[in-house]
Order: C-alpha cells, then structure tokens, then sequence
C-alpha cells in the first residue's frame, strides 16, 4: 500500500512510484487555504505523504496555527472538504481566541 499521493484537481489521487511522486510534488501548488487574523496565520496544506502511520484513513492534509493563543496547534485530514472545512473551523476559533 502506498504511503505518497498527489491531487487531481482536489481529488486525492495514490501515487507507488517514488519519482512521478516527487516530480508531481515539486512543481504542485499545495496550499488549500492560507488566512491571516491580526498577527496569526491559519494555514491549510495538502501534505503528499499519509500521517496516519498506519491507524485508520489516510490523512494528507493539515492545518496548523502560527502565533498566537493557538499557536502550533494542527489538524489533519483525509480529504479536501474535510480541509476546507476544517481550515473554516480553525480560523473560527482563532477568531474566538482573545488575543494577548
């Protein structure tokens, strides 16, 4: 079972060979969504390699926090609506953060 994967469109997509694998992942837009409250940053990246280590569904993308009270905080995904979605509940909750 493969471990890497490229997007068609937004359509995750298992990729075994290591070099389509690595030439599809140097020249691919990875970013799903990137947003900027104040001085934090919520962003939301197709990752290419699953992050699942083996315990359930691949997960390929993630969100992470940058500064801030929510600072590193991260959440990963199986798909890109699951990203979309969840990058929406990030930037809610960083929204909801008093800010220090």
């Amino acid at each position: 079972m493969t471990k890497r994967y490229i997007l068609d469109g937004h359509a995750v997509v298992a990729e075994p060979d290591l070099m389509t694998w690595a030439r599809w992942f140097e020249k691919a837009e990875q970013y799903v969504s990137l947003d900027e409250i104040g001085d934090v940053r919520v962003s939301t990246v197709f990752l290419g390699l699953d992050h699942s280590f083996g315990s359930g569904p691949p997960l390929l993308f993630e969100t992470m926090v940058f500064g801030g009270p929510l600072d590193q905080e991260q959440d990963r995904y199986s798909t890109w609506d699951e990203a979309v979605a969840g990058h929406a509940a990030m930037v809610a909750r960083v929204k909801s953060e008093p800010q220090r």
